[in-house]
């Protein structure tokens, strides 16, 4: 049995898409969260509320919100391949439950309110929000790294003369 030719080009934008967001989620878990750790309270609000003003746009957005949906959209086209189809499934629900989700609801609400702060006069607690955001944005790091993981190795076992379904 053949692939469609359209299943493995939503899969390979899958496989590009997930990565794109590994790396960014990764890149700044490893670099920007560790300097705003060396930082004083009042930089921190100014930085943090910079970053995550400058990050809404649309580019941005395209990538954050369509890498599931290359998921979906490979494995529609092509589902009697069973195992592949698990592993990007599993990617899917990954991304949507450890990267949307979680921005949603832990993410997002820090961000609002760590722009709500006046640099001069910080709530008591803005280290602790600082931790809860770096927290949250080292699951995102692990969760988008193991779907990429799984994007790829799915995309492996698509190779010509590998078994279509499973069992």
């Amino acid at each position: 049995m053949r692939h469609t030719p359209a299943s493995l080009f939503f899969h390979v934008l899958a496989v590009v898409w997930l990565g794109m967001m590994a790396g960014f989620f990764c890149a700044y878990s490893f670099n920007v969260n560790f300097a705003t750790l060396q930082m004083d309270g009042a930089t921190y609000a100014v930085v943090q509320s910079m970053l995550n003003r400058n990050v809404r746009h649309s580019l941005f957005f395209v990538f954050f919100f369509l890498a599931p949906l290359w998921c979906v959209l490979a494995v529609t086209l092509d589902w009697q391949r069973r195992v592949w189809c698990l592993l990007l499934v599993a990617a899917a629900l990954l991304y949507v439950g450890g990267i949307i989700f979680l921005t949603r609801e832990v993410n997002l609400p820090l961000n609002a309110y760590t722009e709500s702060w006046n640099p001069g006069a910080l709530p008591s607690d803005w280290e602790h929000t600082r931790g809860a955001w770096n927290q949250a944005n080292m699951w995102r790091s692990a969760a988008s790294a193991t779907a990429f993981v799984l994007s790829v190795l799915a995309l492996v076992l698509r190779a010509p003369g590998r078994p279509p379904r499973a069992g």
